[in-house]
């Protein structure tokens, strides 16, 4: 596998019958005796704009019964030295963190984070809240818009209790950005922020497991089975118009190009000509501040040439509103309206309501490398798109859902509180949109990430979702001279056929397929550390794969 891919820094860490592993400065797959009860624990600095501080670790110490690590966060204008500290016995594993602050600096979080893991689920959880009362709750199964679970001081899952100290925490949906978690975190969002961390300010917080029993994991099978079957037509499978500066070769990838035209700047009009000397039909979103007269000129525009489907969002909220949409419908477009966000998931899943009913189709995007940058977080974020998808279309009630341009990094930050770097000229010479407000991953060529779009492809087409889209055709961001091309233009070459689709056994192994006359052309990905091995199909014709780590396949069968 290339370096760039999976982490080789990681160290274990056991004692007392609990164990861990050290990512960095996570604490990561916390369990005892093998049980896993966490996903991970870390030290999080969050600046005014919801950016991560970045983080150093100066300095590991351990012994038979504990853990220490120095870290250092600095940057975003924060400077805090800190220590965690992990001390086991056999009941108990106690996590302390106490972090000075150098300087003064506004911040949006400052703190523990606690992850849950996805497969908690559904299980029964009992809160104690901070004046001591108790509430029965549980974990939610649908990815819950807003905070499962406020105000708290412990919690008690399936046999395991969880004791927070030196704030009050809550809970919010991480799967809301295709994470595979629940985060327990402070401080309460109903609180103001950004808020100030003096000079000298010294943090303290500190958490208590305590692991009773129960909680089985659940037995990985020799040879796995992911059963296809038919579901509809095979989406259409598209490419993001290259951002970066010029000159950007026209591309045939994909079957539609996807562009984002951002009317507040000036580069509107030169981005859409780009899009549109690649000869494909365009899916357009349109972000909008509200001028009538810029959004009518966009759609004149639009109406000359082969548009699929238009989109238009707010600048603030990310979303197609009533009042943008309608902005939208005045302008008179030729092609269909759509309706949605620009963002995350997670803004479908909270203003759903905002968007209007008549809306053509719903549109959404997504991207693995919201809150963390590891290759664990990237693969187990292909199991949670197949929740986000299979949500997306139940809010779509009907409706085609759209979802892309999927991207490893966001393309913008939906959350930032000053404004975003933005082209001064009219022309391409600097690039436009991600290439100003997005970030950029070396994993873009890893030889893996060709294994990681079939993967997400097999997880995102669900009955429903009419198109897919990854990345941008060239550039930091692009797909083409990289793996992941063959792997766009072999789920590309599906289209027009019926959708063979099915669950992953485990979130590692994913199969999709295209029936064509009878012909079934099925793609098989491993996104595992090791060789797989695992069945299509459950009858007597059954294809038996076996793939290496990291790898995709294309096989055909009668």
């Amino acid at each position: 596998m290339s370096a760039s891919w999976w982490r080789d820094d990681a160290v274990p860490w056991s004692a007392d019958g609990w164990s861990l592993e050290l990512r960095g400065d996570e604490l990561a797959e916390i369990c005892h005796h093998d049980v896993r009860l966490l996903r991970a624990v870390r030290a999080a600095v969050r600046d005014r704009g919801w950016r991560t501080v970045p983080v150093a670790v100066t300095a590991v110490d351990s012994d038979s019964h504990s853990l220490t690590l120095s870290l250092r966060h600095e940057g975003l204008g924060a400077r805090i030295s800190s220590i965690l500290r992990v001390e086991a016995s056999h009941g108990e594993l106690r996590i302390r963190w106490e972090g000075a602050s150098d300087t003064a600096f506004d911040a949006c979080r400052v703190g523990l984070v606690v992850l849950h893991p996805a497969s908690d689920a559904g299980l029964p959880v009992v809160v104690t809240h901070s004046d001591g009362s108790t509430e029965a709750s549980s974990f939610p199964v649908d990815i819950s818009p807003h905070q499962p679970v406020t105000d708290i001081r412990e919690l008690r899952i399936d046999g395991t209790v969880l004791q927070f100290d030196g704030d009050v925490f809550e809970m919010e949906d991480q799967r809301n950005w295709s994470d595979a978690s629940f985060k327990t975190y402070s401080r309460p969002l109903e609180l103001p922020y950004p808020y100030r961390i003096g000079a000298g300010e010294v943090v303290r917080q500190s958490l208590a497991i305590r692991h009773g029993g129960r909680r089985e994991d659940a037995a990985r099978e020799a040879e796995p089975t992911i059963d296809l079957r038919p579901g509809g037509a095979f989406p259409a499978v598209g490419v993001e118009v290259s951002t970066a500066p010029s000159p950007v070769a026209p591309s045939t990838l994909g079957s539609h190009r996807v562009v984002e035209l951002d009317l507040r700047t000036p580069t509107w009009g030169a981005a859409l000509e780009r899009a549109a000397s690649d000869g494909l039909p365009l899916d357009v979103r349109l972000v909008t501040d509200g001028d009538a007269a810029v959004l009518e000129g966009a759609v004149r525009a639009l109406n000359l040439l082969d548009v699929l489907r238009v989109t238009a969002v707010d600048d603030v909220s990310h979303v197609s509103d009533d009042a943008t949409v309608a902005l939208l419908r005045a302008a008179e477009p030729t092609a269909a309206v759509m309706g949605g966000t620009r963002s995350h998931f997670t803004e479908l899943n909270r203003e759903q309501h905002r968007i209007p009913a008549d809306v053509d189709g719903i549109v959404l995007t997504t991207t693995p490398l919201f809150h963390s940058i590891d290759t664990e977080q990237l693969v187990e974020a292909v199991a949670i798109q197949r929740l986000l998808a299979r949500q997306s279309v139940r809010i779509a009630a009907g409706r085609p859902v759209h979802i892309g341009p999927v991207s490893l990094r966001p393309r913008f930050n939906n959350v930032a509180t000053t404004p975003e770097p933005a082209p001064g000229g009219s022309d391409l010479a600097e690039g436009f949109g991600a290439e100003f407000t997005g970030e950029t991953d070396s994993r873009q060529s890893a030889p893996e990430l060709a294994a990681w779009v079939i993967a997400s492809a097999a997880a995102l087409a669900v009955p429903g979702v009419s198109s897919l889209s990854w990345f941008e055709t060239s550039g930091p961001r692009g797909v083409e001279g990289t793996p992941a091309e063959d792997a766009v233009a072999a789920l590309a070459a599906l289209g027009g056929g019926e959708l063979l689709t099915g669950d992953s056994p485990d979130g590692l192994v994913w199969a999709i397929g295209a029936r064509h006359g009878g012909v079934d052309t099925l793609l098989a990905a491993n996104l595992d550390r090791t060789e797989r091995t695992f069945r299509l199909g459950r009858d007597h014709d059954a294809t038996v794969v076996s793939l290496l780590p990291g790898t995709w396949t294309r096989l055909t069968r009668r």
